[in-house]
């Protein structure tokens, strides 16, 4: 039976289903792909609340369910696959989706002025004026009236960072906001240089010799942070990682890296741009 996989195209987590439908051999007949564009509140329209009224990426509808959440997704996707790979590892993906390296929030860390003008008048600052614009607009249409009350928290939430990115908010919301972002730029340093590098083969993949099911996860939020620290493609990211944080990645992040920039799937993916 055919699926559906809602994805976009900047999404870390969509990226990490995209290559698991790859790597598990599904054909474009098997997983049909639709594009929920993110950037401008599609995800808030109450056609895909009804699908899921989470309104996150990836959604996967098949056999008759819908499954909201990129772990839940991806386990699908590997039950069910052409091609068999090894199953996950929960103490993996749980730490690859810790809220403390959550790289969602890595997108908007701003820990002082130059760094939030410079997020404020870029993707970050259009991301959250469409969404707010977005959800403005759903919380008053009577055609979304029975969504309401998942409209109004994420219209306060992203109204006030909108407000923090448009400078419009007090001056000590702004400090604390710079605050927040450096403990989790630490956090997330953390993460790449001592707790994932424990979770790494010294060569290859967690799965073996070919990409498993934790793979999928940790190469997404890899990626993600290699694009927010300004690497354009595989070929500078370490580079990348290095000019962020002031030291070389260790050989394990080094060679993981490596064997998954070869990969067909990879480049796919992240052939137009890392995200």
């Amino acid at each position: 039976m055919p699926k559906t996989l809602y994805v976009f195209g900047y999404s870390v987590w969509s990226a990490a289903a995209e290559l698991a439908v790859l790597e598990l051999g599904y054909s474009e007949s098997e997983v049909t792909q639709k594009t929920v564009t993110l950037v401008n509140g599609d995800n808030f329209d109450p056609s895909f609340l009804k699908i899921n009224l989470l309104g996150t990426i990836p959604t996967l509808e098949a056999d008759g369910r819908v499954f909201t959440n990129t772990t839940d997704v991806i386990a699908y996707l590997l039950q069910h696959a052409p091609r068999k790979v090894k199953a996950g590892t929960p103490a993996v993906i749980e730490a690859v989706h810790d809220q403390k390296y959550d790289p969602n929030f890595s997108m908007l860390v701003a820990r002082d002025e130059q760094e939030l003008a410079a997020k404020g008048s870029g993707l970050q600052g259009m991301f959250l004026a469409n969404r707010q614009a977005a959800l403005e607009r759903y919380i008053t249409d009577p055609a979304a009236a029975e969504y309401k009350d998942f409209y109004e928290p994420r219209l306060a939430a992203n109204g006030g960072l909108l407000e923090i990115f448009t400078r419009k908010a007090a001056a000590d919301v702004q400090a604390g906001y710079f605050v927040r972002s450096q403990a989790h730029f630490d956090a997330v340093r953390s993460a790449l240089f001592e707790v994932y590098p424990e979770l790494l083969p010294t060569s290859g993949f967690i799965g073996g010799e070919v990409p498993g099911e934790d793979d999928f996860h940790m190469i997404a939020w890899v990626t993600r942070i290699a694009f927010i620290i300004g690497a354009t493609s595989s070929a500078d990211g370490l580079d990348a990682f290095e000019r962020a944080y002031g030291a070389p990645v260790s050989a394990k992040v080094a060679a993981y890296w490596g064997a998954w920039v070869e990969r067909e799937s990879w480049k796919k993916v992240y052939a137009e741009t890392l995200h």
